[in-house]
């Protein structure tokens, strides 16, 4: 249990200091970023299966079409929420960012009702409630719907969905959904070549570095993560995910001086509030006693 709360400690801050690294090769166009991350995590992954002699997974998943649909559909969703992260970070919006990911647990629970018709508790639904409060003041207050809070949570909170009703483990599937998306990466790439707007190669070699190293940063949190899963409970998992954004909203506030008045803390306060209530109901099922057989 030590080991696996060290394992999901550190992917959890590893993607809360994400906005660091996006803020350095802000020169390079959003879609870019992404297909180049999409590229090098691939060899990325590609190199560790074949070092450990693991490709006999992707026969299979290639003779089942609904497992392949599947995966198709998470790859999708994968794709638009790291490209939302990208734009989010290089634009500013750190603090939204990091709200989306804040709000993810609650939709979590907002997609286990609608589509695995899961019945909500008392305290999830008075999280919900909150939350969604939260959220209608944030709109009221900035004029508009947090859209990129928003497509966080939806996009990562369906990914989520996908991938754990998914076949595969973690190594494999994520291997699976870059090589899925790969085509429309290399097509943003050859487009960018064709009108000379290319970042890659640059003419500097640190921005090239950074370019290439979008593979391990990509592939070694999830792994990370993985690891810390296979050894945590939900409840420990779940406590330990509010790293990410948390890290996030500091730098949004104190690295990048993103405005954050009074009004918008009533609204973050909201979100914080209800994920208090769910985190409590969750420890207070966990801790239950197994009911006798």
């Amino acid at each position: 249990m030590h080991a696996g709360l060290v394992y999901a400690a550190l992917a959890f801050v590893w993607w809360g200091l994400f906005p660091l690294y996006f803020r350095i090769v802000t020169t390079v166009p959003a879609p870019q970023i992404l297909a180049h991350r999409v590229v090098w995590c691939l060899l990325f992954l590609a190199a560790l299966l074949t070092s450990r002699r693991q490709w006999g997974w992707l026969r299979r998943v290639m003779g089942q079409p609904k497992v392949l649909a599947a995966f198709v559909a998470s790859a999708l969703l994968i794709g638009a929420n790291w490209l939302a992260y990208i734009w989010a970070v290089s634009h500013g919006h750190v603090l939204e960012a990091s709200l989306g990911y804040f709000i993810t647990p609650l939709v979590n629970v907002l997609l286990g009702m609608t589509l695995l018709h899961e019945r909500l508790r008392r305290a999830q639904w008075l999280a919900l409630t909150i939350a969604t409060c939260g959220v209608v003041w944030l709109t009221l207050q900035g004029g508009r719907p947090p859209w990129i809070a928003l497509s966080l949570a939806i996009s990562f909170g369906g990914y989520g969905l996908l991938r754990k009703i998914a076949v595969l483990g973690a190594l494999e599937g994520l291997a699976l959904e870059t090589l899925l998306l790969a085509p429309l990466a290399l097509l943003v790439l050859g487009i960018a070549a064709l009108h000379g707007s290319a970042s890659f190669p640059a003419p500097d070699a640190l921005t090239n570095l950074w370019m290439i190293a979008l593979g391990p940063i990509t592939a070694v949190p999830l792994l990370l993560f993985a690891a810390g899963a296979r050894r945590l409970s939900m409840a420990t998992l779940g406590i330990e995910q509010y790293l990410g954004p948390s890290i996030q909203f500091v730098l949004g506030v104190w690295v990048f001086d993103e405005p954050f008045s009074a009004a918008r803390f009533a609204g973050f306060a909201c979100i914080w509030l209800a994920l208090v209530i769910y985190t409590l109901d969750g420890w207070r099922r966990a801790a239950r006693p197994a009911a006798p057989a």
